[in-house]
Formats: C-alpha cells, structure tokens, sequence
C-alpha cells in the first residue's frame, strides 16, 4: 500500500514582488528518492523549503501526513563553534518532544557520528572540518532526528569527488532504511545528472516556477521518451551532458 507523505495541491508561492512557484500539484510517497532539477532560478530550492514548511505559501494547499517528521539539509550546512558531536547533541537535547537529558542527547549523537563515519572526529570544531566531513555532519544531525523525508539542497554541489562519493553513498543507504528504523523518502535539488541517474527513481525537471516533467528515472533519461513530454526538458539534459 502506498503511504503518500506529502501533498500539494495548486500551491503558489509569491517572494515578495516575484511569483517563485505557481500551480505545483504532486505528491510524495513514502520510500521515493525524488530528484528535483532544472536551471538555476527554476525554483528548486524553494520547492524544497516549500515542503518542509520554511516557506509560506500564498495559494493551495500543502499537506503532511500525521505525525510526519522532516529534516532538510543546505549546501552549505550552518554549524556551530562546538564540537562535531555537541553540534548534534545540541539539537536533541533542544528538543522538547524527545525529553532527553544531555547524556542521553550525546550517547545518541555518537551513534549518529559513528552511522557516518566521523566518530574520529567527534572532539573536534564542527567549522574546521573539511566541506565533505561538514556534510556529514549534518547528515549525522538528521539522521539522529530519525525523519521519515530528508529534504536536501544541493547536497554535493561544492564538494571534491571523494567527498561527493561518501555523501552519496550516505543517501543511498537511507533510503534503503540501514541503520535506521525505517527507510527515509529522499527529496533533492542537483545539477549533477549522474548523480540523479544513480540515486533518483523519480525525476521532476521545473522551468519558471512550474512543474513541467514528472517521470520515473528511465523515462526521464531516454531522449524519446523525455522529448514527448517537453523538448526544454530534453534540451536541458542534452546540454548538460554534452
């Protein structure tokens, strides 16, 4: 049975003098792996921001299934002057819903940094750490929320490929659900196709704001299929795979 997890129904979304989304319709089901792509301006990032909830909508409808927890990630992650494994505790502990005291909070965030790999580094300043061993972080911060939709911005976008490679691979194993309760509905902006094709079972291409192409991976990836549904698509995949 399919679990849809979040719903939008002809949403607009008005920033200040400019109209950044109009008309969005779709839905998000539990276990996707949603990648979202298109130009720079295409309105991505606020798609994202609209579905968690950071940014009001001025028409339609935004729903979330009961109880449905989300957690988002920027290209470049916010981190605090502390220690990696305090920048994770911290927001658990913050969190009233949890009730957890500090050393519970930071037992839990030292599972989150061994689930990525950094428990080498729990000790040292979150904001010296490399691009790559920042990512993590913040994926560690995430995941120790345990969400059910992981929301990520670009995720790899200023990273070296080594690095891409251990965030990616990060993703992948979220949302096959290891080392966690459940599997995690995946939801990302990239401009790195590759990365799409490796990592999405869904792909929505958006132009001015709308929606214009909403295809499994496959489709989306074979040139025929996808020019039947719009040659802007097609052309944009085309130039940035040349």
């Amino acid at each position: 049975m399919t679990v849809v997890q979040i719903t939008l129904e002809a949403v607009d979304v008005q920033l200040g003098s400019q109209r950044a989304l109009t008309n969005i319709c779709l839905s998000i089901a539990a276990g996707e792996r949603v990648a979202l792509v298109g130009s720079n301006g295409s309105g991505k990032s606020t798609l994202l921001r609209t579905l968690h909830g950071l940014v009001p909508h001025s028409q339609g409808q935004v729903r979330h299934a009961p109880g449905l927890q989300l957690a988002m990630l920027f290209q470049r992650p916010y981190l605090l002057r502390m220690s990696a494994l305090n920048n994770v505790a911290l927001g658990l502990w913050l969190d009233r819903q949890r009730g957890l005291n500090w050393r519970s909070a930071q037992a839990l965030a030292e599972q989150a940094l061994q689930r990525v790999g950094l428990q080498s580094v729990a000790g040292q300043n979150g904001r010296q750490l490399s691009g790559g061993q920042q990512q993590r972080l913040a994926l560690a911060r995430a995941w120790a929320r345990q969400p059910h939709v992981l929301l990520l911005d670009e995720p790899t976008a200023s990273l070296d490929p080594h690095a891409k490679r251990e965030v990616e691979d990060l993703m992948a194993q979220f949302a096959a659900g290891a080392g966690a309760r459940h599997p995690l509905t995946l939801v990302w902006a990239s401009h790195n196709l590759g990365q799409v094709k490796r990592l999405a079972s869904r792909v929505i291409y958006l132009e001015g704001g709308r929606v214009r192409v909403d295809l499994p991976v496959a489709d989306f990836f074979n040139p025929a299929v996808l020019a039947l549904h719009s040659l802007a698509a097609h052309a944009f995949v085309q130039g940035e795979l040349a």
